[in-house]
């Protein structure tokens, strides 16, 4: 089995400081001719509190993109009792680490008793090297998971896309809804989160939609509970994406979100509401006029 140079987190957002550590593993495996592997948790939150920012699935998505060839993914059950010792020496003979790269708040081992200067130790008693990776900053902050949540309920996205390190996205399955927009004009795919998944702040947003054949589209997103459809009682992304024409019912679809526009609103009317869409669609396309990363 080739060794390894393995990132070590629950990577719950791969924002920048989880990507500062993911970085520090491929390049330790790019000079000392390792595989680049990511250890992290099946768990959406591996024994940590709070709502999670990404599902399991789409960090491992992301991983691969950030240059990872191997996700090893444990189920925090079968670890949570280990010693730190014993934690390692895993890492050194189950995992094949001569390379571990960890950030700075790094903790593991029963009751996450041990610290990075502990893994440090340990690395020298099974022989791996072990890199620990500072803490990053952006817009004059220390990159967090928690800050990014607040920043997400707070309807802060731009904020809050600048500390992932690019726009948080919504990774989900289309689901059947109401067709209710059909009807104004204004067809919808509907995507809700899952039991556990942090919800942005509820409202409308300027979004982009990537298909899965890999076109993108400037679109309209809608945050929120939908009395009409049921989805186990689970909020809901609806998003109208602009020049779009198909079919995208059971496919995954990502839908970015790029800037806060407004709040939830009651409508006394379905020409109120059209014309605040139309209102909010040319805000949308003047956004992506602005922004080179949006196809118009």
């Amino acid at each position: 089995m080739q060794k390894r140079a393995i990132a070590l987190g629950l990577f719950d957002g791969v924002h920048l400081g989880h990507r500062a550590v993911l970085r520090a593993a491929v390049d330790a495996a790019a000079q000392n001719d390792l595989l680049p592997a990511v250890y992290t948790f099946a768990d959406e939150m591996a024994g940590k509190t709070g709502e999670y920012l990404y599902p399991p699935t789409q960090r491992w998505k992301l991983f691969r993109e950030c240059g990872a060839a191997l996700t090893i993914c444990a189920q925090f059950a079968d670890v949570r009792d280990l010693s730190g010792e014993a934690f390692a020496e895993k890492l050194a003979r189950e995992e094949s680490a001569a390379y571990v790269c960890c950030g700075r708040n790094f903790r593991f081992g029963k009751g996450a008793a041990w610290d990075a200067d502990d893994l440090r130790a340990f690395g020298e008693t099974y022989g791996f090297g072990v890199t620990v990776v500072p803490d990053v900053a952006a817009d004059g902050v220390k990159v967090s998971s928690t800050v990014i949540r607040q920043l997400l309920t707070e309807g802060r996205t731009e904020q809050a896309n600048r500390l992932l390190g690019a726009p948080y996205c919504i990774l989900q399955t289309v689901r059947h809804g109401a067709e209710l927009g059909r009807t104004i004009g204004f067809p919808t795919i509907n995507q809700p989160f899952r039991q556990g998944q942090l919800v942005p702040k509820h409202g409308v947003y300027v979004s982009e939609t990537v298909t899965p054949d890999g076109r993108h589209f400037p679109s309209l997103t809608n945050i929120g509970m939908k009395p009409t459809v049921h989805y186990h009682g689970l909020p809901l992304a609806e998003t109208y994406i602009e020049g779009f024409s198909g079919s995208l019912y059971n496919k995954e679809v990502c839908v970015y979100l790029h800037r806060f526009l407004r709040e939830e609103q009651k409508f006394d009317s379905v020409e109120a509401l059209t014309t605040q869409m139309q209102e909010d669609l040319r805000m949308c396309k003047e956004f992506s006029k602005d922004c080179h990363g949006l196809n118009t």
